[in-house]
């Protein structure tokens, strides 16, 4: 039988100095007694997972509009493959997995519905009060929002995963300023987050046939991960051959960050994981040749995809409906749910309703707008 305190020695074996070890956690805001069995950050990984905020992310989408079809990526998926990508370049840097996990499957609790259409809507709506930022979101729902446990809000996280939620290293109410970067397990899950969504973009693009594969054999990275997979694929069929691009572009990019981050820990001399924080770049980033490299396929993504005119009609769609929807509620609040109007007794109206549809699905916001505006529709 393996006890906490045994996973804690073998992480003091394993790990490398610099990395973020369980037994050195700076705890939790309420305090609570250890787990036998769990290191702190594998019960945060738990308490994400059986999270409510977590399960919402099902059906939330990543760039499609979930009835748009049933194979494209969601949030919850996204989260999933970044969490996977994530621990291959801790493993390899002999980071903390368990904390790295943690990060990457709670880094999108705080998206609303709608991709980032609806982070768009809820910023203008927000403004004036307090605007509306996803990072910022999920500490709330981590630290507020989520009612689980009888002695406090929220699910109660380590400071070390609330931090690595706090990307953007935006100031909290009564809290410390933030160090100037973020630790190195919290940078691993950030740039896992681009590598993923980079690639299963791209993947979805194609799927959806919104752009065409002969378009991107212009781009370099495209053109030489298709060279070296050509042999192989020869004869199979193009969907079998485009993943297998996919794949091999993935792996290129998650192969030269883990060397150019372990060349950069070296540079830096760092021993302790406060050293990374306050270090004055980052340590997990690309070289510089990838990063030129990067460009054109990210640029090609912005320009064919992002504003591709059916997912602008997508978005713009969605912007109107949260739109509606707010205002709707903020005109006549004795149409939300009694949990949530009584809030309003106590906070500002605006946020309340901005937690209320930063909540929904992409399908319950469309069936509340049904509900709301379509006079056929039972409410």
């Amino acid at each position: 039988m393996i006890t906490r305190k045994e996973l804690e020695q073998q992480e003091r074996r394993i790990l490398a100095p610099y990395a973020t070890r369980a037994c050195d956690s700076r705890g939790r805001i309420h305090r609570e007694p250890e787990h036998p069995y769990r290191t702190c950050f594998q019960r945060d990984h738990d308490r994400i997972i059986h999270s409510t905020a977590f399960r919402r992310l099902e059906y939330k989408t990543q760039v499609f509009v979930i009835h748009e079809g049933d194979y494209y990526r969601t949030r919850l998926t996204h989260s999933l493959e970044v969490a996977q990508i994530a621990e291959t370049v801790a493993r390899s840097l002999r980071l903390n997995t368990d904390l790295v996990r943690s990060i990457a499957l709670g880094h999108d609790l705080g998206h609303g519905p709608f991709g980032h259409s609806g982070e768009d809507a809820l910023r203008e709506l927000m403004e004036g009060h307090g605007g509306f930022d996803h990072n910022l979101q999920a500490l709330r729902i981590v630290d507020q929002l989520e009612e689980r446990y009888p002695s406090f809000p929220g699910l109660n996280l380590t400071r070390e995963v609330r931090e690595g939620l706090n990307k953007h290293r935006r100031p909290l109410p009564g809290a410390p300023k933030p160090p100037p970067n973020l630790g190195l397990e919290a940078q691993v899950a950030n740039v896992a987050d681009e590598i993923a969504y980079d690639h299963h973009d791209l993947d979805d693009g194609l799927t959806s046939g919104l752009i065409q594969e002969e378009e991107l054999r212009k781009i370099p990275m495209w053109k030489e991960a298709h060279r070296q997979t050509a042999k192989k694929t020869r004869g199979r069929p193009s969907g079998i051959r485009r993943l297998q691009v996919i794949r091999r572009l993935i792996d290129w990019r998650v192969t030269e960050l883990i060397r150019e981050s372990e060349r950069r820990i070296r540079r830096s001399g760092i021993r302790r994981p406060a050293e990374a924080q306050q270090h004055r770049e980052r340590i997990i980033a690309f070289s510089a040749e990838m990063e030129r490299l990067r460009a054109p396929l990210k640029r090609f993504l912005g320009e064919r995809l992002y504003r591709h005119h059916r997912v602008v009609r997508m978005a713009d769609k969605a912007h109107r409906l949260l739109t509606a929807l707010f205002e709707a509620y903020l005109r006549k609040p004795e149409q939300l749910p009694d949990t949530t109007r009584r809030r309003m007794e106590k906070e500002d109206a605006h946020r309340v309703i901005c937690d209320y549809l930063a909540g929904m699905t992409d399908r319950y916001a469309m069936e509340e707008y049904r509900k709301l505006f379509d006079p056929s529709e039972r409410v």
